[in-house]
């Protein structure tokens, strides 16, 4: 069975992906703790590493996979510029700035530019709910007035089921009107087919990723930019070959292999799965600590886990 180690695609490879920008698969890299529940940043920049050797196109640090809501602020712009002092280009970054709060999302989107990420995914203000559009429109418009730089790539994250806010087609398009590229994408996280479908038509000049690598045949052939998959992970470099392999048979089956992981994946809480599987893949049984609020995965769960990825 084909499993997440292979061999990365030749640099370059992936192509016939419009824009600019980023494109191909992105890795939302998992933080790994210590057994005090400190960020574990030598692990940290060895996985991302790892992960961009098997072929990731860029890595969506602090996101949802990553814990990032479970990190301070500090912790977050530390680890960042850990990630670019010991190497890891910061043109392949694209790291969440959304906050719950103005200030701080401003702050961690300046700091990531000051640092050159590649762009930035940034969260709607995820706390109170119902609000109107208007509200929503003004947090992205301060957050681009205030970070006032010519430079900045902002990538909106759509995941209403977590955020409680849902970014809507015509608040994209009100974006889009008053800043135009620097609203360069958007990363579908809704689970929802319709919705990434809806996109790609309404906004082909914006670089889409859905988060579901089930999704991504059909989205590439709409002209989505790649995915933005927790499971790329796990299985970064099949989901890279997929992108990169030509329509045929031998897409089919990656395409079967890929959805077949990810299927395996939601049957389990997502962030502690994937921590047990990287763990067992690295052979780093510190890769399965969390920070609460989530938890380590059951002992019957993990082995049920493993033993349905070819790993127990």
């Amino acid at each position: 069975m084909d499993t997440a180690v292979k061999t990365a695609p030749a640099a370059g490879a992936t192509q016939g992906l419009r824009g600019m920008g980023f494109r191909g698969v992105l890795s939302p890299a998992l933080t790994p703790f210590t057994a005090d529940l400190e960020p574990d940043r030598p692990a940290f920049v060895g996985f991302c590493n790892w992960l961009l050797e098997q072929g990731a196109n860029g890595l969506a640090v602090f996101g949802t996979t990553s814990e990032a809501n479970s990190l301070s602020l500090r912790e977050r712009m530390s680890l960042l510029e850990h990630l670019v002092e010991r190497g890891i280009p910061a043109a392949k970054l694209m790291p969440g700035t959304g906050a719950s709060n103005l200030p701080d999302a401003i702050e961690l989107t300046r700091h990531a530019l000051a640092l050159g990420a590649g762009g930035v995914l940034v969260l709607p203000p995820f706390y109170y709910k119902n609000m109107p559009e208007d509200g929503i429109y003004a947090y992205y418009a301060a957050i681009i007035d205030k970070v006032g730089r010519p430079d900045l790539k902002l990538y909106l994250y759509h995941i209403p089921q977590m955020s409680g806010v849902a970014i809507a087609p015509s608040l994209i398009a009100r974006l889009r009107r008053g800043y135009g590229a620097v609203i360069a994408g958007l990363k579908d996280s809704s689970g929802v087919w319709d919705n990434v479908a809806l996109l790609l038509r309404e906004f082909p000049e914006m670089a889409i990723f859905p988060a579901s690598e089930k999704f991504l045949l059909a989205a590439l052939k709409l002209g989505a930019a790649g995915c933005i998959s927790a499971t790329a992970n796990f299985q970064v470099a099949n989901i890279r070959r997929l992108i990169d392999t030509p329509d045929g048979e031998a897409r089919v089956r990656l395409d079967g292999e890929v959805g077949r992981i990810r299927s395996v994946f939601e049957q389990y809480p997502l962030v502690p799965a994937l921590k047990a599987a990287v763990a067992a893949l690295l052979k780093q049984d510190s890769w399965r600590i969390v920070r609460p609020p989530f938890a380590p995965l059951p002992e019957e769960q993990r082995r049920a886990l493993l033993g349905a990825l070819g790993l127990g």
